[in-house]
């Protein structure tokens, strides 16, 4: 009985498979179709497109356990799998990623920008060798909480002031970690509370940057407040809270936190790298128009951008650990765990470098590409005003007097008849002088080229 319930399940989970796959096709065709359309307005009808096709797709999903639709997205491709993602409800989002293998997980919670809208306020706990959240909702949630791990996003000046006063110390504005000197951004209090303001990177289809962290360890508690949601905390949550013993304390917390941060900017350095690859085909084109320079100009620009900002994201991190170690707030084992942090920051550093001397060369020859194109109209504006100057010569004699007089016997249509065809014959034999002189040029060049080579 109980196999002929898997079977069945597993029956229907493909059919579910294949009602997802078929919405993906059927969207996929008609924005081919739209993206084909030279028509006004054509963002609008892309728009529209969208609103037609995938609520049907957030429907079918909803009406699956998290587990099946964990099963979908790993069958599908990767395109397949993102565009499925982000039509999964964010609150049913960690169910479905829990049931994710760790690769595909990671790769899942950097695809959507999650934006906070409300306050959050994030507690977590030890329980059986795994983190478990805790909701809180008022002070006295508090009362009864033990949590290694308070996680601030967005909060009010309130909640700042809850919590706050329940552990006694007090929390920093989000709004103002961007206004503190690189010099003070790691320091110890009278207390004895530790003070970090790092950087994490958060890169999205929209474009990255670089988001101001405060953390806390006071009491063998780990704060950490920030503006917004960052995929990083996101996927240390998730693997904290299935791993039994991934974390023992605040700062295996924040050790953890920095070293996914440099396997996220790792993973970003990644996508630049399959960027430029496509850059670099295009610019391997010996044809490259204007329009295509101007869009390869876009995209090595967005990866300097990005590159830039891993590169400070990477050297904050670096400060950030350096400062725990000198500081001895690390127990042996945390201590190393920091250095094998610091060993792989040092190998992104040698990457980041390559990508500006990549970014560099990319941007050299795509300038030359468009002086090329320059040195190319010039060359037929030259032609052409070499081409028309004995005829304008010629004009001007026509236009003298004297001509007249010397064709006062000959019917003026058929003076000037003949006049203009000696000029186009002028013009003609101009060109024609021109083109010859080119390409005797170009085969003498051809020429040495090849005895130079041999």
């Amino acid at each position: 009985m109980a196999e002929t319930e898997d079977v069945r399940h597993q029956e229907d989970v493909q059919h579910r498979l294949r009602e997802v796959q078929a919405l993906l096709a059927r969207h996929r065709v008609v924005e081919d179709l739209v993206h084909r359309q030279q028509m006004p307005r054509h963002e609008l009808v892309e728009g529209m497109v969208h609103k037609q096709h995938l609520p049907a797709l957030r429907r079918l999903l909803d009406a699956l356990a998290a587990a099946e639709v964990a099963l979908v997205l790993l069958a599908l491709a990767e395109d397949e799998r993102r565009v499925v993602w982000n039509h999964v409800r964010e609150e049913r989002g960690d169910a479905v990623l829990e049931r994710l293998p760790d690769d595909i997980r990671a790769e899942l919670v950097g695809v959507s920008n999650y934006k906070v809208d409300k306050v959050m306020l994030n507690a977590f706990e030890l329980h059986n060798g795994r983190l478990r959240q805790v909701s809180v909702a008022s002070r006295d949630d508090l009362a009864n909480l033990k949590p290694i791990w308070v996680d601030l996003v967005a909060p009010t000046e309130a909640m700042r002031a809850m919590v706050g006063a329940h552990f006694d110390l007090e929390l920093p504005d989000p709004d103002d970690l961007t206004d503190l000197e690189a010099s003070a951004r790691f320091y110890v209090e009278d207390n004895g509370e530790v003070h970090l303001h790092s950087d994490f990177l958060l890169d999205t289809d929209a474009g990255s940057r670089n988001v101001a962290v405060a953390f806390i360890l006071h009491r063998d508690i780990l704060f950490s407040v920030r503006k917004e949601e960052l995929p990083v905390f996101r996927l240390q949550r998730l693997r904290a809270s299935t791993q039994s013993g991934y974390v023992t304390e605040g700062k295996d917390v924040l050790l953890d936190l920095y070293a996914a941060d440099a396997e996220y900017s790792a993973d970003a350095l990644e996508d630049v790298y399959s960027d430029f690859e496509a850059v670099g085909k295009h610019v391997l084109n010996p044809n490259v128009t204007d329009e295509e320079a101007a869009h390869i100009l876009a995209e090595i620009a967005r990866g300097e951008d990005l590159n830039g900002r891993i590169r400070r994201n990477v050297l904050d991190t670096r400060r950030a650990l350096s400062f725990l170690m000198r500081g001895k707030f690390l127990k042996p084992e945390q201590h190393e765990d920091a250095r094998q942090i610091l060993r792989d920051i040092e190998s992104l550093d040698g990457h980041t470098s390559f990508l500006f001397g990549k970014i560099n060369f990319l941007m050299d020859a795509t300038v030359g590409f468009i002086n090329i194109n320059q040195n190319k109209r010039v060359s037929k504006l030259t032609t052409i005003s070499v081409v028309f100057m004995p005829i304008n010569i010629l004009a001007g004699i026509g236009g003298m007097s004297e001509f007249s007089m010397m064709t006062r016997s000959i019917p003026w249509p058929i003076a000037y008849g003949i006049f203009t065809f000696g000029m186009a014959m002028v013009g003609w034999i101009t060109y024609v002088a021109i083109k010859i002189f080119e390409s005797r040029k170009s085969r003498r060049n051809l020429e040495a080229r090849l005895r130079k080579e041999s």
